[in-house]
């Protein structure tokens, strides 16, 4: 008996020692591609998450509600919303060393105020039967007449878009960016509409012959049984390799300035930093993971190696506000 209750408790204390509490999480992605990892965390440390997800408007609920605020982070699905929430000083920094060694300078914050958890590449899609594969195109290409009529993509504000326009601005200047929309805009086969899936579709349907659209859409269609055919009518194209690289954008999470479980919430952020859920999130939801050497899905990988652009994000989100000002200008939505 008492060798049976030692080795009962040897086996205890081999367990991970379980801390209390929770953290609360505003999430604008949805919770089937996190609660996986969530779960996981939990089983590991004993910390309870609690996740309020909505589409729109949890930076504005955030504001509102100020200091009485329950969210101790904030996962976002676009750079843009990391930047909002900085800009409106709803932040604080996440010092750790952890996450320093897990995520490269160029995806975090200088100041610390958020961290990049995946990343994805805003690819050309083109149609197979009219035009081929384009592995020579750069983004600059879209301005050519070449493209005349041929070319759909969403609304030059949606963040995605604005996020490349301020890479174009940070790489070309203010003038030739806004040429270049120019150009853009006389080339699109429609007016901006719809999502990105919606661009390879009118492809596909022969209203266009090349779409913008960011990369894990491409293996979300390829899984979807009524959207393969979509997918299957288009080469997945990575722009800029012969100079800058593929621009990207990032999914990422910010410690909120109120977060009532500070300490919850870092573990948090260095668990979602590190190999097992940057392999998580690259599996389930076909993205780039943030931190180096972890393995891509296989079908992320089938689509080859690419170079990406080296600016910072820091760097180009200085030019977001100019972006949509010369979207304005150019009267690109219209």
């Amino acid at each position: 008996m008492k060798k049976a209750l030692a080795i009962v408790l040897t086996s205890l204390s081999c367990l991970p020692a379980l801390a209390a509490g929770e953290v609360n999480i505003y999430s604008f992605r949805q919770p089937f591609l996190i609660q996986p990892i969530l779960d996981d965390f939990t089983k590991q440390t004993g910390i309870k998450t609690n996740v309020v997800f909505a589409k729109k408007g949890l930076i504005e609920r955030v504001k509102r509600e100020g200091k009485h605020s329950r969210a101790d982070l904030v996962l976002t699905s676009n750079f843009s919303a990391l930047m909002q929430l900085e800009d409106m000083n709803l932040t604080q920094k996440i010092s750790s060393d952890v996450v320093n060694r897990n995520i490269p300078v160029a995806f975090r914050d200088p100041e610390g105020e958020w961290v990049a958890l995946t990343k994805r590449v805003r690819n050309v899609y083109s149609s197979k039967e009219r035009t081929g594969k384009l592995s020579a195109l750069g983004y600059e290409d879209l301005a050519s007449a070449t493209y005349k009529g041929k070319i759909c993509m969403r609304s030059g504000k949606h963040p995605y878009n604005l996020g490349l326009i301020a890479s174009m601005i940070a790489h070309h200047g203010e003038a030739d960016t806004k040429q270049w929309l120019k150009g853009v805009k006389s080339n699109l086969a429609r007016k901006p509409q719809g999502n990105d899936r919606a661009q390879v579709k009118a492809v596909k349907e022969g209203l266009c012959d090349i779409a913008l659209g960011n990369s894990y859409y491409f293996g979300k269609m390829l899984q979807d049984s009524k959207q393969k055919a979509w997918a299957d009518s288009v080469y997945i194209n990575f722009p800029n390799q012969k100079d800058r690289g593929a621009h990207l954008n990032v999914s990422g999470v910010v410690m909120t300035k109120y977060a009532k479980n500070p300490e919850n919430a870092l573990k948090l952020i260095e668990f979602m930093t590190d190999n097992k859920a940057q392999n998580m999130y690259a599996s389930m939801n076909m993205e780039y993971p943030v931190k180096s050497g972890v393995a891509l899905s296989n079908l992320v990988a089938s689509w080859g190696t690419f170079k990406e652009d080296a600016l910072p994000l820091s760097e180009i989100s200085k030019y977001r506000p100019l972006a949509l000002k010369l979207i304005d200008e150019v009267k690109f939505d219209l």
